[in-house]
């Protein structure tokens, strides 16, 4: 992995005795003690809006999950406009796509990260059907299979009020993360996101306030039971 390309994003990994990794750190301390008598095995990290902040939260919380010994797997389910494969540093040309469209076998979309317990799955081709891919008895068949293979699987998706996607991916998980961008993103926006959640019955475990300022210094901070 490169740590010119990725140092800026995965400061988990690259800075880990900054105050910033180690909020990751706390974050997903938090979410653990939220989650005791509901275990979380699938987890969804979601934003009513492009640009949050989405794709960094969750690729820092996948490592600091696999840097504590659980066997994670971060899966990008944003078959629109994928990140993933950049901020780990690898190619998009074969992912998710080409295994529920039956042209790849599992072993060969799952990736190593090159992080230590940290496997990825990445978006693959855009398809000209992402909603039905991700809602199709495929994706349930597969999702039942990883799930005996790891302790966490987390997912990256589009943003909750540009396209249905995220809404089905959350019908899967066992709880669901929102982040939201101090400053940028509209209450009302983050309103409509979260009725969009609870709609399908999402269970919104917290949000994350990304990008919060104050005294000169950017930080982030999580609510736990997002209301």
């Amino acid at each position: 992995m490169s740590r010119s390309t990725n140092e800026s994003r995965l400061v988990v990994l690259f800075n880990p005795s900054s105050t910033v990794a180690e909020a990751y750190r706390t974050l997903r301390t938090n979410i653990q003690y939220s989650s005791v008598d509901n275990p979380i095995q699938m987890l969804m990290v979601a934003s009513a809006q492009a640009g949050e902040g989405k794709s960094t939260v969750i690729s820092n919380l996948a490592v600091a999950y696999a840097q504590e010994g659980k066997r994670v797997l971060l899966i990008d389910t944003d078959l629109r406009k994928p990140s993933l494969h950049r901020i780990f540093a690898h190619t998009n040309r074969q992912g998710l796509t080409n295994l529920l469209t039956g042209q790849s076998m599992l072993q060969e979309v799952l990736k190593d990260s090159g992080i230590e317990n940290l496997s990825l799955i990445t978006s693959g081709p855009t398809p000209p059907n992402p909603a039905e891919l991700l809602g199709s008895a495929r994706m349930k068949k597969l999702l039942e299979e990883l799930k005996e293979q790891f302790d966490l699987i987390l997912f990256d998706t589009p943003p909750v009020l540009a396209v249905t996607d995220s809404l089905i991916v959350s019908t899967y998980c066992d709880g669901v993360l929102l982040v939201i961008h101090a400053g940028k993103v509209k209450k009302t926006y983050v309103r409509k996101a979260k009725e969009k959640l609870d709609f399908v019955q999402s269970r919104i475990i917290g949000a994350v306030f990304n990008q919060l300022k104050r005294d000169d210094i950017t930080f982030m901070k999580y609510y736990g039971s997002a209301k």
